[in-house]
């Protein structure tokens, strides 16, 4: 080859290498109907690499992150805050989260952040990643970059009693 085309040849390489490089699927999500709020923007951003020994993976979808092959955490920004609810609400890190246990014999659980707008949600194969590591992981961004709105954990020895007729 002509000294002059090496540099071209080289360069059409270099180009294919990202391609080339990525080992798996694009996770294929849908966003939420918020999933353009700047908040989110400044949270996906900053994902970590890897959670729980899970590492990141591409996803096709607005406001959205996945770790893991096959994908064993979910996490979509943009949804609405959740109000009050009769799933268990516990509090990781100094952030709140509702747990939906729904799918627990299943080894799966449903996270949405509570008292943050626009709220979180991670989906969790149990088996494959902790809940802890996630909390310990997303805790910072979430506490930093989406605003509160007022409302935490609170157990029913907190409520007040309903007055009686």
């Amino acid at each position: 080859m002509p000294r002059s085309r090496r540099p071209l040849a080289l360069i059409a390489a270099l180009a294919l290498l990202p391609g080339l490089a990525a080992c798996s699927a694009t996770v294929a999500m849908e966003p939420a109907k918020d999933a353009n709020d700047p908040a989110c923007a400044q949270v996906i951003s900053r994902l970590p690499n890897s959670i729980s020994g899970q590492e990141r993976r591409w996803t096709d979808a607005q406001a959205t992150g996945a770790w893991g092959t096959p994908a064993s955490v979910l996490l979509t920004c943009g949804l609405e805050a959740p109000g009050p609810s009769t799933l268990p609400c516990r509090t990781f890190d100094g952030v709140d989260w509702i747990v939906d246990e729904s799918q627990a014999a299943d080894q799966r659980y449903t996270l949405t952040t509570f008292g943050h707008q626009p709220a979180v949600q991670v989906f969790l194969d149990a088996g494959s990643a902790s809940s802890a590591d996630i909390a310990r992981a997303l805790a910072p961004l979430i506490r930093d970059y989406l605003p509160e709105t007022g409302q935490v954990c609170t157990t029913p020895s907190d409520a007040t009693p309903a007055p009686t007729p």
